[in-house]
């Protein structure tokens, strides 16, 4: 039982990674992506914190191709940017460019474009997840990538085995607390019935 569940559990997780915000196709264009915001959300880096959080995945998913880079800081006070990288029209990138690894310290900054490289960058600081994401789609020209009705069907059957699931759960635990109340009662009674031949025997 404990199987299917595990298993049931990573079929929603696989179902919510491909549907929902950031589930596009990423024109061939695009080479990398760099992202750099505050490790906490206030002063501005909630709309960045929640776009990494929820719609950087699903663009991941569906684009493993493009490099993807984050640094995160600990200075609430320093900008919030998404870099986008382009390759310039005609050109043609011959050698790799070296990506650097995310970073939760700051040393991850964003590199300068490469030879047939250009760049543009979005201010995400003060603004909502949602308003970044729709930038992000319109200078990309990102493709949507619409839920399918097999995904519709899984959506569905995952937050009903959730709802189920806590319905199990509120049973189980109110079954519990019965349990444990008659055993308190159970223990009360007989507590009470030694005293009483205790002081029988008296």
């Amino acid at each position: 039982m404990v199987g299917v569940i595990r298993r049931l559990n990573r079929l929603k997780a696989l179902v919510k990674l491909r549907v929902g915000p950031g589930a596009a196709l990423l024109p061939e264009d695009v080479t990398r992506i760099h992202m750099e915001f505050a490790m906490k959300h206030n002063d501005g880096h909630m709309g960045p914190r929640k776009f990494w959080r929820e719609a950087l995945p699903r663009l991941k998913y569906w684009n493993p191709q493009i490099p993807m880079i984050v640094n995160r800081h600990r200075d609430q006070s320093a900008p919030a940017t998404l870099s986008i990288y382009f390759r310039k029209p005609g050109a043609t990138i011959t050698k790799e460019t070296p990506t650097p690894p995310s970073a939760t310290d700051g040393s991850s900054k964003a590199p300068p474009p490469s030879e047939g490289e250009s760049v543009v960058t979005i201010d995400m600081k003060n603004r909502h997840s949602d308003v970044i994401l729709q930038e992000f789609l319109e200078k990309t020209k990102a493709q949507l990538l619409k839920p399918t009705p097999q995904d519709e069907q899984e959506l569905l059957d995952a937050k009903q085995r959730e709802e189920q699931g806590a319905i199990d759960r509120e049973r189980n635990r109110k079954r519990l607390e019965e349990e444990k109340r008659e055993k308190a009662l159970m223990a009360a009674a007989q507590a009470e019935a030694a005293a009483i031949r205790a002081a029988a025997q008296l």
